[in-house]
């Protein structure tokens, strides 16, 4: 393994302005994620009124949607919170940012009210940045003027984390915490956990509040246990 598990320098963090990134750090970018990090970097200058990046579940999109809107003074909206908000939406916002469109499609938003999110956002020259997990060619639009759409919206892949991302991240995490960990500890971390930056959070946070509570330091040994906690919890028919 290279990169921050081996004590060398993580993967550079995307270049935008100071106090875009969301939550405690920075994205950071690696092949995994770059072709949709760098279309948000050179946002407003996009060769469409939109973007759409899609990719698993943990692998960044919220994160990214969230550096974008701050940057863009976009209004962000969840799936789930989408159909009371389309209206508003509509008549006054500028630019927008869609968490989990496709699921939103795929529970029956309005779908006429959504294409007149979009037509409007595209007359008054703002823009419109949405996350799936999918790409737009299989979202599950019925009305075809919406599904043209939003087909037409230029789209870029999120895989999910490689190893070097991964360590990277999860040295980010425990280091937001005022935690130093050992190499060899994010190693063993990387070949065990879930591979999404959801799964790096989870495990920096547990791992951080063991330590303290057990008066513990974060090596092998405490997230072994963490670990093994887990599986027996799965075993047991209880995670």
């Amino acid at each position: 393994m290279t990169g921050a598990a081996s004590g060398a320098a993580p993967q550079a963090a995307l270049a935008f302005p100071p106090g875009a990134a969301d939550g405690a750090g920075d994205f950071l970018v690696a092949a995994a994620n770059r072709e949709a990090a760098e279309w948000v970097a050179r946002w407003p200058d996009w060769p469409a009124p939109g973007l759409a990046v899609h990719g698993p579940p943990g692998c960044g999109k919220s994160h990214l949607l969230a550096v974008w809107a701050r940057r863009a003074g976009a209004r962000r909206v969840a799936a789930r919170d989408l159909g009371g908000a389309l209206a508003g939406l509509a008549a006054e916002a500028r630019a927008v940012a869609l968490d989990d469109l496709d699921a939103a499609l795929a529970a029956g938003v309005d779908e006429t009210a959504l294409f007149a999110l979009h037509d409007r956002l595209v007359a008054r020259g703002g823009a419109l940045l949405a996350s799936a997990a999918a790409p737009p060619a299989r979202w599950r639009a019925g009305l075809a003027d919406l599904r043209s759409r939003l087909r037409a919206l230029p789209a870029a892949a999120i895989a999910a984390p490689d190893d070097d991302l991964l360590a990277a991240v999860l040295v980010k995490q425990f280091a937001d915490r005022g935690a130093i960990v050992a190499p060899a500890t994010i190693d063993y971390l990387v070949g065990r956990i879930e591979r999404s930056f959801a799964a790096a959070r989870r495990i920096a946070a547990r791992a951080d509040r063991a330590a303290w509570e057990r008066k513990r330091a974060i090596g092998i040994p405490l997230v072994r246990e963490l670990l093994r906690a887990d599986d027996e919890a799965r075993d047991s028919g209880g995670g």
